[in-house]
């Protein structure tokens, strides 16, 4: 089935404190606002979707808890192709996605505790992963998001739609802003004109700092700042990571996992990039936004039985999610 905004009406599908909804093998395009959205619910899944030319989001949940988003492509969003905002604990998982053209590719402002980012591609956005703090919704600090077997590419798309934070953060792959306690393992990220992996505070009216954050066993290349980066913040570590540059340099050394830190050299200076002019946004309705590719669909789905969302648990083994390959198109 497909929806189509036609750039008037707001929402392709929004569940409104409906419990255990879950919404499969659907696209949403032309929406002012949001492709598929959550909010307020306990237990929501979201299936064989595609979303793309939103005013806002493309796929989210927000205020809600006990959910997965699986199979699904979310483009062309000035904010995020798949978001999670507000829950704590949020049980909730994100697998076998794909987030390309937005501002950003996943954004999760104030989650907290059993998110997995898991498998899934993030590429061509302004700005890749982003889990961050902030003023603006309730419950911040963020903490405790996995990151793990993603593949993290290019996200240096300047003519995207793109709200302010997006603009603000562009060209990095994953960018924790004001984020504690997350974990990010495992993924292959490549190709960013800043940073590959960066853990930094956010300058929102409160400044956010990132703390006890770890960064272990990931492939980072082609990075024009650093491929792993970091500044500010208490006992945020580097441990096992493939990469030829950072800031600091030396920083498996500088923040390391266990024992004492040797003195930074080099470190960080965000001042000259919070200062940089930033492209501006591309109105989300002419922006170019290439159609979805094609897309595994979802099994026999005029027969499959209906399979609601309620009693969703996350429980992933994470030592068994392998790093993703390099696609050739890449090396």
């Amino acid at each position: 089935m497909i929806l189509d905004g036609q750039y008037e009406l707001d929402n392709g599908v929004k569940v409104l404190g409906a419990n255990g909804v879950a919404i499969e093998n659907m696209t949403a395009r032309h929406y002012r606002s949001n492709g598929f959205f959550w909010t307020g619910v306990d237990g929501y899944r979201g299936s064989y979707l595609t979303s793309t030319r939103t005013g806002d989001y493309a796929i989210y949940a927000f205020d809600s808890v006990n959910g997965q988003f699986d199979h699904s492509y979310g483009s062309g969003a000035p904010d995020a192709g798949f978001c999670i905002g507000q829950c704590d604990p949020c049980n909730a998982v994100i697998t076998d996605s794909e987030a390309a053209y937005n501002g950003i590719g996943f954004s999760g402002t104030n989650t907290g505790k059993k998110l997995v980012i898991k498998s899934s591609v993030w590429h061509d956005n302004r700005i890749g992963i982003v889990p961050n703090s902030g003023d603006g919704e309730k419950n911040p600090p963020e903490d405790s998001t996995t990151i793990v077997g993603n593949l993290v590419y290019r996200n240096n798309n300047a003519k995207t739609p793109a709200i302010d934070a997006a603009r603000l953060g562009e060209f990095n792959g994953t960018l924790i802003g004001g984020g504690n306690d997350n974990l990010v393992i495992r993924n292959r990220v490549t190709n960013h004109r800043l940073a590959g992996i960066v853990i930094v505070p956010n300058p929102d009216k409160t400044v956010w700092i990132s703390n006890r954050n770890r960064v272990e066993g990931n492939a980072v290349t082609k990075s024009g700042l650093g491929d792993l980066a970091s500044v500010g913040g208490d006992g945020n570590c580097f441990v096992g990571n493939s990469f030829t540059t950072s800031r600091p340099s030396q920083i498996e050394q500088v923040l390391p996992c266990t024992g004492t830190g040797i003195p930074a050299k080099d470190a960080l200076d965000l001042q000259p990039y919070l200062d940089a002019k930033k492209p501006p946004s591309i109105d989300y309705r002419r922006a170019k936004t290439p159609p979805p590719p094609k897309l595994p669909g979802m099994k026999n789905p005029k027969t499959a039985k209906a399979q609601p969302a309620n009693d969703i648990v996350v429980n992933i083994d994470i030592s068994t999610i392998p790093m993703p390959a390099l696609p050739a198109r890449l090396r």
